[in-house]
């Protein structure tokens, strides 16, 4: 093939390289290591990185700490050194743990992101060289190819038919030609042509990398941040209340000083449940990687929350609703139309006539159709390790592979028919021809959109016989091509030369033989048509928001239940007054495109912006608009976005979504989930498991609380009715129980599995408190019930007489209720019954090992010692565990009592 690269000497060109001191030869070595000295590595880099230190020092932030410090103290000056060394190490473990979770937590995050070395071509000492993206400096001469990723700023030097996506960075759908002295820019494709260019900008002086920057700002704190920051703020009120109650109440009976400051202290302790941030660390951390296994990866763990009160689900169409693999599904040649089976980049299918088999090797026509649509094309499909690599434009990838489908392999065509020569496609044109070479002369062919390829044809070709083409035949043609358009595929003609001879490039595409018609659609992903019903049975509105044009994105909208087959406005419609016929204009058929929505002023936009399903034509600015209007309704927004001009709405978006296969890096840095799949159905997924995680935080933080006032309760009943000498529990058995007793349960039920259910239920309210009123009626009621049980065991084992057996007997009671409490918080809704006990084999471990560890406590001397407890035999373990069972019986009871609550 002859090289058409354009030589470029303009001035601007001869500029820049004497500005960067470098030529079309590339820098030497010793200039690379000069450059990067000086520029640093071709990478954005992030402003805020979280290290290991400030996770420690995080650590101290914890109230928790503070009150263990405080009694850690006041033991070692009251002479308590086994109390002293007993709350150390309880502190040490608070630190130990809470920094073990945290850092797993980052480092799971680190471990998530894509670690791939991305390479590009370049000149260096005259020679081309593979280097690594980031080792690209200013001065580099970049040499690049189809399916090329421009790794930094860069100006045109040579160029040949160079087409490159910018949509990553400008928004705009089609690509844009470049020519010789124009800019690239990183972060962009090309789709088309090749081109040298000399670098200008690296890293986080690019375009790409200027827009990252602007991003780079303290994050608004979510939801759950919100609410988990109000909780610990009242709790330490509350424990600070019961403390200060305590101290003065033990004062006032006569308690010694030091003892009352460590029991005061203690309570603080235990109204405060310092396994709250363990318990809801693991279970955002938990749920992030089972989410990460099901290609969701969240870059902010209390984001994980957040996705379960989701209400609008904004979502792209390419790739994410479809598979982003243009499929040919139709090909109209000879009068006849045939149907192509199989989707996606496979080339895997058959041609089909009227339903049955059709012999596509029987027709000369429909063999050279695609002859001519596989040579014409600039991409390229091969089989690598077990899946089909690309390269090129989707549209041509497409017809590669229709032609692979009927035994035409595009690499065996290139050896028989050698191109030599192209005449790239232009904007003017809307055609793209090649001239190949055969054993009897030469033959072009020519692809483009259909009015177009047929007013340059004399001919037309069917069943093997050429003719001249009639009026009948082009309104024949003209309308398939209507036919199909109107069905949401892309529709191209094919045309043919055979002996051109040797005349201008103009004259090529003039008189040509019209061979027929490709229809081509990205299909819709085959599970996306269940999410989308599984997510309206949620009570989550899904928005397509696409650049595509409306009838596409109707089409696409109808297969997938987003719009209503037998409606032009889908099922969730509603007809507004009379006084906005504007609007009522603008949304007759469901869909609004862009020019429409710049019409809409903000408060117009409001009144339908939850009301539409699809959003046609839009730019990635116009989301950011839609994201403020949704928000302003009070909806919880999920968007979807790829490109850098999509990272204002991602970031505006309670929960930003960036594709992670086809996402830019400042798209990905904008949100807080990433796409994998880039797949619409694994949002919902990731919605249902985010709904499962609150849930199950309500359920741990219901218990924990309940527990920890069950504890306060029982000292103050005690304080109360008996006096300092007989309170029911000691200090370091209050620690013991809220330290160990509590935990594993409570990361038991922040690991439960999701209910079946747990997507038939409307969208949980944003402001909803964690501690709602039905929740904080469970809590309550239980504490009470708990510390009555407790205290009752108590009075009636003579303490006045025995005071050590009847504590200890408190004890193994509180302990008791372990047994089968935590089994009755799986559901604050449902009856223990109805979710069984096993379905949770952690919760039994975790029980289990708890108990164990309790008896460890009660039965090993040197512990029993330290903690004043004695050894129970088996029938004293009767009345703990047959109160602690009458407690489960009071729960259920409790929660039908306030089902009905909100």
């Amino acid at each position: 093939m002859e090289e058409n690269i354009v030589e470029g000497d303009l001035p601007a060109v001869e500029d820049t390289f004497a500005r960067l001191g470098t030529s079309e030869k590339g820098l030497s070595e010793q200039q690379i290591s000069e450059r990067l000295e000086k520029y640093g590595n071709n990478e954005l880099t992030e402003t805020k990185k979280t290290t290991a230190w400030k996770i420690f020092t995080r650590q101290f932030a914890d109230f928790i700490v503070w009150v263990l410090i405080a009694a850690a103290i006041i033991s070692l000056l009251a002479d308590e050194v086994i109390n002293f060394w007993v709350i150390v190490f309880i502190i040490a473990l608070v630190i130990i743990l809470g920094f073990i979770q945290e850092y797993r937590a980052e480092k799971a995050m680190e471990s998530l992101k894509d670690i791939v070395k991305p390479e590009t071509t370049v000149i260096r000492d005259n020679k081309p060289r593979n280097v690594q993206t980031r080792g690209v400096v200013p001065g580099d001469v970049l040499v690049l190819e189809v399916g090329d990723n421009i790794p930094a700023d860069a100006v045109v030097f040579k160029s040949d038919g160079l087409r490159i996506e910018e949509a990553a960075l400008t928004g705009e759908s089609e690509p844009v030609w470049k020519d010789v002295g124009d800019q690239i820019f990183a972060g962009t494709q090309i789709v088309h042509g090749k081109c040298r260019a000399v670098v200008v900008s690296t890293g986080m002086e690019t375009k790409i990398g200027e827009i990252a920057g602007l991003i780079q700002v303290e994050d608004e704190p979510t939801p759950l941040q919100k609410k988990v920051a109000n909780l610990s703020k009242n709790l330490a009120v509350i424990a600070l209340l019961a403390s200060l109650a305590t101290f003065v109440l033990g004062l006032f009976i006569g308690a010694p000083l030091t003892e009352i400051l460590l029991v005061a202290l203690a309570l603080a302790v235990a109204a405060v449940p310092q396994g709250l941030p363990l318990v809801m660390t693991i279970t955002l951390a938990y749920g992030m990687r089972r989410m990460a296994q099901h290609n969701a990866i969240i870059r902010k763990m209390l984001a994980v929350e957040t996705l379960g009160s989701t209400t609008v689900i904004c979502t792209d169409k390419t790739g994410t609703l479809t598979r982003n693999e243009m499929t040919v599904e139709k090909v109209f040649v000879s009068n006849k139309t045939f149907e192509v089976s199989g989707s996606g980049y496979a080339p895997d299918g058959e041609f089909l006539v009227e339903g049955g088999k059709a012999d596509i090797g029987q027709g000369d026509t429909a063999m050279k159709l695609l002859r001519a649509a596989a040579l014409c094309n600039a991409s390229s499909i091969e089989k690598r390790d077990g899946k089909w690599d690309t390269v090129g434009d989707p549209t041509e990838i497409a017809l590669v592979v229709a032609a692979a489908k009927a035994g035409l392999w595009k690499d065996d065509l290139e050896k028989e028919y050698p191109m030599i020569d192209e005449i790239a496609f232009t904007s003017e044109r809307k055609l793209m021809t090649t001239v190949h070479t055969r054993e009897d002369g030469r033959v072009s062919y020519t692809k483009g959109a259909p009015e177009y390829v047929l007013e340059r044809c004399t001919r037309i070709e069917k069943d093997g016989k050429v003719t001249d083409i009639s009026d009948d035949d082009r309104r024949s043609i003209l309308d398939m091509n209507r036919e199909m358009a109107s069905s949401a595929y892309r529709v191209l003609g094919i045309a043919c030369t055979e002996d051109p001879g040797d005349p201008s490039k103009e004259d090529i595409e003039q008189n040509m033989t019209f061979l027929g018609l490709i229809g081509m659609i990205d299909p819709p992903r085959d599970e996306v048509k269940n999410a989308v019903e599984l997510s309206r049975q949620a009570g989550i509105k899904v928005l397509m928001i696409t650049g595509d044009n409306p009838d596409t994105a109707k089409a696409i909208a109808r297969h997938i239940g987003l719009l209503d087959s037998g409606s032009a406005c889908g099922s969730d419609a509603e007809i507004l007054n009379e006084s906005d016929k504007k609007v009522q204009r603008i949304i007759t058929d469901c869909v609004v495109t862009g020019p429409e929505l710049d019409e809409l002023d903000n408060e117009e936009l409001e009144k339908i912006v939850d009301k539409i399903s699809v959003y046609a034509r839009t730019m990635p600015e116009q989301k950011l608009r839609i994201v403020e209007a949704l928000q302003k309704k009070g909806h919880i927004v999920a968007m979807t976005g790829d490109g850098v001009n999509d990272a204002p709405a991602l970031k505006k978006a309670d929960i930003g979504i960036a594709m992670g296969l086809k996402g830019t890096d400042v798209a990905q840095q904008s949100s807080l989930m990433v796409l994998q799949d880039d797949n619409f159905a694994t949002i919902v997924e990731a919605v249902k498991r985010g709904r499962s995680i609150y849930e199950n935080i309500e359920k741990f933080t219901t218990y924990l609380i309940s527990r920890n006032f069950t504890e306060v309760t029982l000292i103050m009943l005690g304080l109360l009715l008996l006096g300092f000498d007989l309170i029911p529990l000691l200090a370091l058995q209050i620690l013991f129980i809220n330290m160990f007793d509590e935990i594993m349960p409570a990361i038991a039920l922040g690991l439960d599995p999701a209910r079946e259910k747990i997507m038939d239920k409307m969208p949980r309210d944003p402001n909803e408190s964690l501690l709602k009123k039905r929740n904080v009626m469970i809590m309550v009621s239980m504490a009470a019930v708990m510390a009555s049980s407790a205290f009752l065991v108590f009075v009636l084992n003579d303490p006045a007489e025995n005071t050590t057996i009847a504590r200890t007997l408190t004890f193994a009671t509180i302990v008791s209720m372990i047994l089968f409490i935590p089994f009755s918080f799986r559901s604050l809704e449902e009856s223990i019954t109805k979710i069984g006990i096993f379905s949770n084999k952690l919760m039994i471990v975790g029980v289990l090992s708890t108990v164990l560890l309790t008896l460890s406590v009660m039965y090993i001397p040197f512990l029993n010692n330290i903690f004043e407890l004695v050894p129970l035999t088996p029938m004293q373990w009767i009345l703990p565990l047959g109160v602690a069972f009458v407690t489960l019986i009071f729960a259920e009871g409790i929660k039908i009592a306030v089902r009905n609550v909100k």
